[in-house]
């Protein structure tokens, strides 16, 4: 095993984010302001020295990853395990319009990792997808590896790789547009990752 540390880097806003429109599978777009977000996080990325860069396969994350690989010169890769949770019926509704149709249900969600909306998935079976990739990548040659996906993917995956209790991983909170987590490998004894920053960003 060579992986050292894991950055999961979310992509930039999009037109579902400003809109206030649950995304889930749903191929959206980044706005501008999403694109210039994925600019200005490029120095500050750079300083990991990625040896790889793998991103979800929907849109809004390839495009993001895109503009980090070219400036720096890492390719690309793609890998649809890294998607988005699937949210079922819920993708493309307001807040608001899910809690009219299935009133507690988002709340319970929000709490519940193993809990999954009509249609979707849980975020404990997004955590195993996902955690099937940085497997992948502890059996290659690489030290450390930028992953570009999804908010509640993130936050699942951390969960999962710090070995946190399930029903505690609703206390990780959100991440925001463009901002990432960093995780390390531990060199002695006890859970195999530790958590360096979480919802790191610039301010630009």
């Amino acid at each position: 095993m060579t992986l050292r540390k894991v950055v999961l880097w979310r992509h930039g806003e999009t037109d579902y984010n400003a809109s206030g429109r649950m995304q889930g599978h749903i191929d959206s777009h980044l706005t501008e302001t999403g694109w210039n977000q994925a600019r200005f996080a490029v120095p500050g990325l750079a300083r990991f020295s990625p040896d790889v860069i793998v991103a979800s396969d929907l849109r809004r994350a390839t495009d993001t990853a895109t503009v980090f690989s070219e400036a720096i010169g890492v390719p690309l890769r793609l890998d649809k395990r890294l998607r988005e949770t699937n949210l079922g019926r819920w993708q493309g509704h307001t807040g608001q319009e899910i809690d009219l149709d299935y009133p507690g249900d988002r709340a319970r969600w929000q709490t519940d990792a193993t809990w999954a909306p009509p249609g979707g998935e849980s975020r404990v079976e997004v955590a195993a997808r996902a955690i099937e990739v940085v497997a992948d990548l502890d059996d290659g040659d690489d030290e450390t590896a930028l992953l570009c996906a999804h908010g509640g993917l993130i936050t699942a995956l951390t969960g999962r790789m710090l070995g946190l209790p399930v029903e505690n991983w609703w206390q990780l909170g959100g991440i925001g547009n463009c901002h990432w987590t960093v995780l390390a490998r531990r060199e002695t004894s006890g859970p195999t990752w530790r958590l360096v920053a979480y919802n790191a960003g610039t301010t630009s």
